[in-house]
């Protein structure tokens, strides 16, 4: 028989498809699926037209998979609608030629009177015809046998690829399309040492373990079942009706995180489930999953977001990134839609119009769902900001604040007064009439920042404190700039100030004149190490504190030098040294200094120097000079 070609542009289609534009190899067996399950889906929309719902049972539509090992046999059958020559000719002569396309603008077309009740019931997966040649990609021949429906004659295509193919007469009982694949042999390749290793596993698409794997994987929500014969029974492979589009009313809390476990791969249930189904130009179904802790890999470059994309119950993307932001990637999940336009390959997507769309939906419910859990569910709230708050934190540090109104209200930072995290919008509630700002101190626990010099005087007026543990939270806090239209406002900050009285003012007024000749003798002593040394409007008991001018906090300025990409020179926040002008080594410093001889200056050199490390110890920083230090504490105690 005269072997028939191909046309030119499809020749070459047909040789990039075996070669490339699938990234795995193993998705022919969702493609002959997927085609199989659109094949029952015309016919069962065609007996409808005809018949009414009456006439035909859904149940006994199914495909079936048959292997023989001997002979390198894989074939997928289906009692769909099946071909005749001439849709042969068309649908498999031609790629990129698609009957599922064809059949879907054809029923659009239909007058409204015309279309069977339950017609949205109608679901046609494939757009293109080019699915079917993922086949060549593990096959070195394909022969396709189908009857059409209303035909009383069958017909055989046959092909070993881009030689050609083809199409004669054959003897086919039932209606329906059987797709047997020459599976090909296991390919080799030559190691340095001479040695044969596996290229291509083909023999494992001829085994059983493999035939579920797959099925379960890419096919598992097909409507119709997938049959297969193991163990001298007839086995169903698929789910079919996906836990998604099941009715809420009907789904019991188990059901959920039964499915999240067995699908994620997690062994604790989820803290929380979001399932939602959404009608309008994009339409799509949702099933998303809170985890209650990180993966281990979570905070490095090989973790990947994404949900798991489906059309219409076979998947195309394993970890879709597109329908979630950066700021929500621990979510796991699914987004099942028929409104996608998928390509030749269904593993990318033609426009990414629909998937913006859905991700902008997506980020909404998620955000609305966190602000309640976080109202109504505080204790896994707080469970899930423990996980997961550092991600938000950097989501609105990221971008230059660009989303720092979609995350403002989910962030959380512990609080010097209720001793837990707390929120913004908590924080302002409480805040005294009289109070200016959102106070602020960083440090490397909570613990240690409660026993800093600048919190005490704070926390004595009764004032509400966050307490910034993280390395991101400064930066978050400076990218925020205010809250509701309240300034933050660090405790370690030069510029700091309490509300005071015009007679407190100016009683400060006058010991900073009074003093002007020590503190600037004593920002000499320290030899640029400061920009300035003055008293301080924030100390109660402890004598001295050191606070920084300008953008660069002192805690900024530590977690910028240990980062890898740090100079040797290192950043440096502009210091300023603040003495208590109550404290009674003020009374110190102005005796000697009083004194006026060498002996006198010389002792407030070395009190200058020893307050300042001190100070730095107390911010938790590393002092120039240790041993200098301990011999000047040693001097005290003569």
């Amino acid at each position: 028989m005269a072997k028939k070609q191909f046309k030119a542009e499809s020749k070459r289609l047909l040789d990039l498809m075996i070669n490339s534009i699938y990234t795995h190899k193993e998705i022919f067996l969702r493609e002959l699926i997927s085609n199989g399950s659109d094949a029952i889906d015309k016919l069962y929309y065609k007996m409808l037209t005809e018949e009414g719902s009456s006439g035909i049972n859904r149940d006994n539509f199914e495909i079936e998979i048959k292997t023989n090992k001997t002979d390198r046999i894989l074939k997928v059958s289906d009692n769909g609608i099946g071909m005749t020559k001439e849709e042969m000719e068309s649908n498999l002569g031609v790629i990129a030629r698609s009957g599922s396309l064809d059949f879907r603008e054809d029923a659009k077309d239909e007058e409204e009177d015309k279309k069977p009740k339950d017609q949205s019931d109608i679901d046609i997966i494939g757009q293109f015809g080019v699915g079917f040649y993922s086949a060549f990609m593990v096959s070195d021949q394909v022969t396709v046998i189908s009857r059409a429906y209303g035909s009383d004659k069958a017909y055989k295509w046959e092909s070993e690829g881009t030689a050609g193919y083809t199409i004669e007469e054959y003897d086919k009982k039932d209606v329906g399309t059987e797709i047997t694949l020459h599976i090909k042999k296991n390919e080799k390749t030559k190691g340095s040492g001479n040695e044969t290793s596996d290229a291509e596993d083909y023999d494992s698409y001829l085994e059983a373990y493999k035939i579920k794997q797959l099925v379960g994987r890419y096919s598992d929500y097909i409507r119709y079942p997938v049959k297969m014969k193991e163990g001298g029974e007839i086995k169903i492979l698929n789910s079919m009706v996906p836990i998604w589009k099941q009715q809420k009313s009907k789904l019991k809390k188990e059901d959920y995180n039964d499915f999240y476990k067995q699908k994620f791969h997690d062994y604790v249930d989820p803290l929380k489930v979001i399932h939602s189904s959404v009608e309008g130009v994009t339409s799509y179904s949702a099933l998303l999953f809170l985890p209650a802790h990180a993966p281990y890999n979570y905070y490095t470059k090989d973790y990947e977001k994404g949900l798991q994309l489906y059309s219409s119950g076979v998947m195309i993307m394993d970890k879709c990134a597109d329908l979630l932001p950066d700021y929500f990637n621990f979510i796991k999940g699914v987004v099942d839609s028929q409104d996608l336009s998928l390509n030749i390959s269904r593993e990318m997507l033609q426009h990414d119009r629909q998937l913006k769309a859905i991700g902008g939906r997506l980020e909404k419910k998620i955000k609305n769902e966190l602000i309640a859990m976080q109202k109504y569910d505080r204790e896994n709230y707080e469970k899930f900001f423990k996980a997961f708050g550092l991600q938000l934190k950097y989501g609105i540090y990221e971008n230059f604040g660009m989303n720092k109104e979609a995350l403002q209200d989910l962030v959380m930072f512990w609080s010097s007064t209720e001793k837990k995290p707390v929120t913004f919008a908590e924080y302002v509630a409480r805040m005294p009439e009289e109070q200016k700002y959102i106070y602020y101190a960083s440090g490397e626990s909570a613990d240690k920042i409660d026993r800093m010099p600048q919190t005490e005087l704070l926390k004595d007026k009764g004032y509400e404190i966050f307490y910034l543990t993280e390395d991101v939270d400064e930066f978050v806090i400076q990218i925020m700039q205010s809250y509701e239209g309240k300034e933050f406002k660090s405790v370690s900050a030069e510029d700091f100030e309490l509300e005071q009285t015009e007679e407190e003012k100016k009683a400060a007024e006058e010991k900073e004149k009074e003093n002007k000749e020590l503190l600037g003798f004593m920002k000499e002593s320290l030899e640029g190490k400061v920009s300035e040394v003055k008293l301080s409007q924030r100390l109660k008991s402890h004598p001295v504190c050191i606070t920084a001018k300008g953008g660069l906090s002192l805690e900024m300025e530590k977690v910028l030098n240990q980062m890898p990409m740090a100079d040797g020179n290192g950043m440096k926040a502009e210091r300023v040294l603040e003495i208590n002008s109550d404290h009674k080594i003020m009374k110190a410093l102005s005796k000697a200094f009083e004194a006026g001889d060498e002996k006198g200056k010389e002792k407030v050199r070395e009190y200058t120097k020893l307050l300042y490390d001190q100070a730095l110890l107390m911010e938790g920083m590393s002092i120039e000079d240790p041993f200098a230090f301990a011999n000047s504490v040693c001097e005290l105690m003569k």
